[in-house]
């Protein structure tokens, strides 16, 4: 085995012993063949060096997200998530999930990028493990896959029992997600009509 694929290229991340890890990486596109496309990075995840089994959900439609919100003119995302059983270094991995994701079209990823763009395919380390970085370059768990019902749907489906390191139980964060969203259309508009 090569031991720079096991412990990683960052000299400040902590030495890692080379034990399988599980990584949970978040898959999405909404341009071209997105069904084609996902199926592509699955099948390309499970080649990976260091890498023993690929676990993924059923793909769930959602509304696009921008900066503005929930936009329903865009073309809309198939979402899912992989369990990826791994001895990959946390950032060799997602160099490689970078790699897959220009492999199918997407540009390489920039500091300034937008979030929320179209894409051809979005592949996002959301966990790894019990690991816990706030790294510009590596951050995990993934800030914001706590917010993210198209993330923690999927998730469930392949790992009832998830947990998100440092923040609980995947259950329990999508319940409160569903409770918000359900608060939020019950509230009554400004001129007094329902939302």
């Amino acid at each position: 085995m090569n031991r720079r694929l096991a412990q990683g290229f960052s000299d400040d991340m902590p030495a890692r012993d080379s034990a399988e890890t599980v990584a949970v990486i978040a898959i999405g596109a909404n341009l071209g063949d997105r069904q084609a496309t996902m199926t592509a990075a699955l099948e390309e995840l499970a080649r990976l060096p260091l890498t023993t089994r690929v676990v993924a959900s059923a793909p769930i439609e959602t509304v696009a997200l921008t900066l503005d919100g929930p936009d329903e003119e865009a073309p809309a995302y198939l979402n899912a998530v992989a369990l990826v059983t791994t001895r990959l270094a946390p950032s060799v991995l997602l160099g490689y999930l970078h790699a897959i994701e220009e492999a199918h079209g997407r540009p390489p990823r920039r500091v300034d990028d937008l979030r929320w763009q179209s894409r051809t395919l979005d592949l996002d380390l959301i966990a790894y493990g019990d690991v816990r970085s706030d790294d510009p370059a590596l951050t995990v768990p993934h800030p914001r896959a706590a917010e993210r019902t198209f993330v923690l749907e999927p998730w469930l489906q392949v790992d009832p029992e998830a947990v998100l390191p440092g923040v609980g139980r995947v259950r329990d964060l999508l319940a409160d997600l569903r409770d918000a969203e359900a608060s939020a259309d019950a509230e009554p508009a400004p001129d007094g009509g329902a939302a």
